[in-house]
């Protein structure tokens, strides 16, 4: 007899949206994985596989039955349970008829608290295909999609309409129903291909096997793979290089169910416009992957479009696909040679008309904050020289004005790159244009970063701006909400300021910013003007730490050390990092875990005990070991200072290393609680010294004694 099956369910579906298709397949196998561990259903492997028209699961070796399992569950005391007689009490026979066992199967054990009542009772597994008739609807129902939809009575909603369900266990067809759609073992092939017709399947092998007959690859890296090799096949026969995109390599997997890759052309008239433009009128119409020249990268007059189909002759396709792309790229000339009409000067004027939020003005608004705070940076980073200071003013003053254009307003992520061509055209510098260019990289979490510095200015003022206007107005990230995407702006920051290495103060700069918010007369946020600059400063410092566990993989306690002790009016991200390092590599020393040891010992007396501090008297000390620890504390200080001020962290903490045998002698030898109260008073002030000395390098209170 059998002890394992397979288990195959698939949903068809009409076309879902390429982006749907993945996030579906993990969610649809972790809630499988997740459901069957409840269910206490063994298996041996869950694999997901889909296309736009259907998502599949295969469970191999699904046990046939739940296992058995034991619950017990304590109950009254043997004394209430039991009359002087030996007869049960109505407690015991409550109890028992609660759990659903005879009282008399009830047993007694003996616990830390004494004798206790336990009703024992074995459940028995239900077979797979019970447990599965019941389940599988929930979990297909489960499946979460950015944007859902209803459209029959049974009132399910899914990414779009479910056609039918295929559910095998062991070649079975299981009895359940989806979104009113009885389950049976007929799915449909390719729509055009496969002719529309039902095949029959019997197991996850045929199943595979029969929708490739019928032009439907299911498995996705099996259709990437192809998609990666046609690519390369014509790239080597036309002698081109491909613009390599996996963004749009991913659309091409999930938008296929038979890929087939072409070749395409367009007139090399186009070839005037920016690639910029030429890219995405390819990649954001039309999914097609654009191709360049191998000695000189230029974009060449061709693209590549994957079809999802195949024929003897494709020629059709791809004159349809070319005819098509014409008109697009028509369209982007049109606009590109409209916009150039206008210069960036006389698009500036118009900003006014364009809301930035409702809560705080308009773009003209946000320009002209951000041309204050670029001069403020710039003049911070290069006091001397003014070059910079107008560079960067220039640029923020020409900044959004893009948003105005023909261009952007067809392909909104050319926002910035566009603002920077038509700069150029307008005779502007190159650094003002290169800085309008790079104002918003980082576009991604590790996205390319700016290359100059007023593209780091720019990019900085801007980010930096849009956090201080949306805490002024009490818009601010809450759980995994973030609709304005404060989080990535934060990231951005510091990523500009550590990976260029910018020793300047954050905080000034964003003081800076709230300023020129707080200026423009926006109604802020209750508390803010006393609580504002320490909420940015922490929501900034969260961004650091995920930075650096992610960057440098340092401990947290490591990072939350050096962050508690750099809450003042200087915050220089690059000073702290540095920090970090040289904390984190001197936690490997033998020395040490105990050090801490010793020094969370005078923390936490210090913290505790309540005394009035007066300076330490020497004529006080009772002991030599007194003398010791002053004597050293006094000796480290001047070098643990001085390291500090010269940015040599790893010399400050082998100096407050060193102080660990005086340390330790003097907690073995003395009682710091001494009966005398000035000597105790005295105590606790050599102590505190300890302490502040420790805390003027980092909060050694967060650090976690490894393995306690």
């Amino acid at each position: 007899m059998l002890s394992a099956a397979e288990l195959l369910l698939e949903i068809g579906v009409e076309e879902l949206p390429y982006q749907f298709i993945l996030p579906a397949l993990i969610s649809l196998k972790e809630s499988a994985d997740r459901l069957f561990k409840e269910q206490r259903l063994a298996f041996q492997s869950i694999r997901t596989m889909g296309t736009p028209r259907r998502l599949m699961i295969v469970v191999d070796g699904l046990a046939v039955r739940q296992t058995s399992m034991t619950k017990e569950a304590m109950g009254p005391s043997k004394v209430v349970a039991y009359d002087q007689a030996g007869h049960p009490t109505k407690a015991a026979i409550g109890f028992a008829a609660g759990q659903g066992v005879a009282v008399q199967d009830l047993q007694i054990r003996q616990t830390p608290k004494g004798e206790y009542l336990f009703a024992v009772k074995r459940e028995e597994g239900c077979s797979a295909s019970t447990v599965l008739v019941d389940t599988l609807p929930k979990l297909v129902s489960g499946l979460a999609f950015p944007k859902a939809m209803k459209w029959n009575e049974a009132g399910v909603r899914f990414a779009r309409p479910v056609r039918w369900v295929v559910a095998l266990y062991g070649g079975v067809v299981l009895p359940i129903e989806v979104a009113g759609i009885k389950a049976g073992n007929q799915t449909k092939g390719h729509r055009v291909l496969g002719g529309g017709k039902w095949i029959s399947v019997r197991d996850a092998a045929s199943y595979i096997s029969t929708l490739e007959r019928q032009g439907v690859i299911i498995d996705p890296q099996h259709r990437r793979k192809l998609i990666e090799e046609q690519i390369a096949a014509i790239c080597h026969k036309i002698g081109l290089q491909l613009n390599e995109d996996e963004a749009l390599l991913d659309q091409a997997v999930y938008t296929t169910e038979q890929p087939t890759s072409i070749i395409g052309s367009f007139k090399e008239a186009y070839l005037d416009v920016p690639e910029e433009i030429l890219i995405t009128s390819m990649k954001e119409h039309q999914g097609f992957f654009s191709l360049r020249q191998k000695n000189t990268g230029e974009i060449a007059p061709h693209f590549i479009a994957v079809a999802n189909t195949h024929t003897k002759d494709m020629s059709l396709i791809r004159e349809g696909n070319e005819r098509v792309l014409a008109a697009r790229l028509a369209d982007a000339k049109f606009f590109f040679d409209e916009d150039r009409k206008v210069r960036l000067d006389e698009r500036a004027k118009k900003l006014g008309g364009i809301t930035f939020h409702q809560k705080l003005g308009t773009m003209a608004h946000k320009q002209e904050r951000v041309k204050a705070l670029v001069g403020f940076i710039a003049a911070d980073l290069s006091p001397v020289q003014n070059e910079l200071r107008q560079v960067c003013e220039r640029a923020a003053a020409l900044a959004k004005t893009d948003l105005l254009t023909g261009i952007v307003g067809e392909f909104p992520e050319l926002q910035g790159i566009m603002g920077g061509e038509y700069a150029k055209h307008d005779g502007e510098s190159s650094a003002v244009a290169q800085a309008i260019r790079e104002q918003y990289l980082p576009r991604a979490i590790e996205g390319e970063l700016p290359k100059t510095v007023a593209g780091r200015v720019l990019s900085l003022a801007d980010r930096l701006d849009t956090i201080a206007a949306f805490f002024h107005v009490g818009i601010v990230p809450t759980g995994s909400e973030d609709p304005f995407a404060l989080r990535r702006h934060a990231t951005a920051i510091v990523r500009i300021i550590l990976e260029a290495n910018m020793r300047t103060d954050l905080v000034m700069y964003i003081e800076q910013a709230m300023n020129l918010v707080a200026q423009d007369g926006f109604k802020g946020a209750p508390g803010f003007e006393r609580e504002g600059r320490r909420r940015i400063i922490d929501f900034m410092f969260e961004r650091v730490r995920h930075y650096v566990r992610i960057v440098h993989a340092l401990r947290d306690d490591v990072i939350e050390a050096v962050l508690k002790s750099a809450r003042g009016n200087v915050v220089d991200l690059v000073d702290l990092v540095l920090k970090m390092k040289a904390l984190e590599a001197v936690t490997t020393q033998t020395e040490f875990d105990p050090l801490i040891v010793g020094f969370k010992r005078a923390h936490r007396l210090v913290e505790k005990e309540q005394w009035t501090r007066e300076p330490i008297k020497t004529a006080r000390f009772q002991h030599a070991v007194e003398s010791v620890l002053y004597e050293a504390v006094v000796e480290e200080r001047s070098q643990v200072q001085a390291s500090i001020k010269a940015g040599e962290y790893e010399q400050a903490l082998e100096a407050l290393v060193r102080l660990k045998p005086a340390i330790d002698e003097f907690f073995s030898a003395v009682m710091v609680n001494a009966d005398d109260k000035t000597v105790r008073s005295n105590r606790l002030s050599l102590l505190k010294d300890v302490d502040e000395l420790f805390m003027s390098f980092a909060d050694f209170s967060q650090i976690v004694v490894q393995g306690a």
